[in-house]
């Protein structure tokens, strides 16, 4: 070997030594993927676990022009082998579980699969902290499912209502969290995340029903889009600005669990009608509401109360759902 290589292999294994060092759970999803990217520009190297198969690039790295940066393994965070030996490995100084299935009608069909991969996942995570005696960060993305139907806009000191077995997983893994920051001194932090899109959010999530069937109709490949109820009503915000939360959370010296929210109610209806708007279009030609689409225990309305963040974190958001369906029609007209 001569000297240039030593000196250069040398001097790659001291950036690996002294690089800040993020371990991501569920790293290929919407948030996994956009909180990377996001570290990646703060100068961290970014370790992800996900359960696809990662010997082949992962669909939104390459959209985000991240797949070459994010360091991929495959893993179950339902291991607990798995777990501890990442973070005896790596040593991180961040870590945030964004994993574990995040489908409401999925949880209905298959209730073991989620409570496993959600409540195991949490745990696993926290009693390898524990043991491990962790100095760094963990962050956990929480859900607004857990609050039920909401007659107000809701505060972490809410009750929780949960109404499905997604919610259920995700109010235990909530109470997990503030038992091991309480009992045992981890730094450990719920971020209770409210609706977000982004042009990476799965196709099986009503908003992208709609952007995509909106287009369809414009082009007049469909003449028609069932959905089901169309009077719930949401608090829907922007992703990217969401994962930015999550990093204001975890480094927080405050050790709270926070709401992430625009705080703004809008109905599915209202969404549907600016979508349609957007291309020209009237919303009542093109859209039916089948009742065998509707959900026995749909949340009728799910909106936060944001104050609670800005005032201790100074964290609100900028985009509005009118930018967000504009957003989402653009990437999906452009690809």
């Amino acid at each position: 070997m001569n000297i240039l290589k030593r000196r250069t292999m040398v001097n790659k294994l001291k950036l690996i030594l002294t690089a800040k060092t993020a371990l991501i759970f569920g790293a290929s999803g919407q948030d996994g993927s956009l909180i990377s990217k996001s570290l990646l520009k703060k100068g961290f190297r970014v370790i992800g676990l996900s359960r696809l198969q990662t010997k082949q690039p992962i669909k939104n790295h390459l959209i985000l022009g991240i797949e070459k940066e994010v360091e991929m393994i495959d893993g179950d965070i339902e291991k607990y082998s798995t777990i501890s030996s990442l973070i005896e490995k790596y040593q991180p100084r961040e870590i945030y579980n964004l994993a574990g299935q995040s489908s409401v009608g999925e949880s209905f069909r298959h209730p073991r699969k989620t409570l496993k991969s959600i409540i195991n996942g949490s745990h696993n995570i926290l009693e390898t902290c524990r043991k491990l005696d962790f100095k760094g960060s963990i962050f956990f993305a929480g859900s607004s499912e857990i609050f039920g139907n909401m007659k107000k806009p809701a505060s972490i000191e809410d009750v929780h209502q949960p109404i499905n077995p997604y919610a259920i997983s995700k109010s235990t893994s909530f109470n997990l969290v503030k038992l091991y920051r309480e009992v045992y001194g981890l730094k450990c932090m719920t971020g209770v995340l409210f609706n977000h899109e982004s042009p990476l959010r799965k196709s099986s999530f009503v908003t992208q029903k709609i952007i995509s069937g909106a287009i369809e109709c414009k082009k007049g490949t469909t003449k028609v889009l069932k959905l089901g109820n169309l009077e719930i009503a949401r608090d829907w915000g922007w992703a990217p600005e969401y994962v930015e939360a999550m990093q204001l959370i975890a480094n927080s010296e405050m050790m709270n669990d926070q709401i992430i929210c625009t705080g703004k109610l809008t109905t599915l209806k209202k969404f549907i009608e600016i979508a349609f708007k957007k291309l020209d279009l009237d919303w009542q030609e093109y859209v039916t509401s089948d009742k065998k689409l509707f959900r026995e225990t749909e949340i009728e309305n799910s909106c936060g109360d944001p104050s609670k963040i800005f005032k201790e974190l100074g964290w609100k958001t900028k985009i509005s759902v009118d930018s967000i369906i504009e957003k989402l029609i653009d990437f999906k007209e452009r690809n």
